[in-house]
């Protein structure tokens, strides 16, 4: 029997994809980056400085939507 488990994808409306379980991922670059931690944070809005993974930049994004354009 293998230990391998399958990966679990949590989606939400806004903010990164969670995924459990997940072995590794394929970078944009096409390298294979190792997930250190049982639950990882993979970004959707491709404005992360740490992709694959999230680092919050959405929440920056949505504030600056709010608050409208600038003069």
């Amino acid at each position: 029997m293998s230990d391998r488990r399958e990966a679990m994808i949590r989606g939400a409306q806004a903010g990164p994809r969670l995924v459990r379980d997940l072995g590794f991922v394929v970078a944009p670059d096409g390298t294979a980056v190792q997930a250190q931690r049982p639950v990882v944070a993979l970004c959707r809005c491709d404005a992360t400085a740490r992709g694959p993974w999230c680092d919050g930049t959405h929440k920056l994004i949505a504030r600056r939507a709010a608050a409208g354009p600038h003069p």
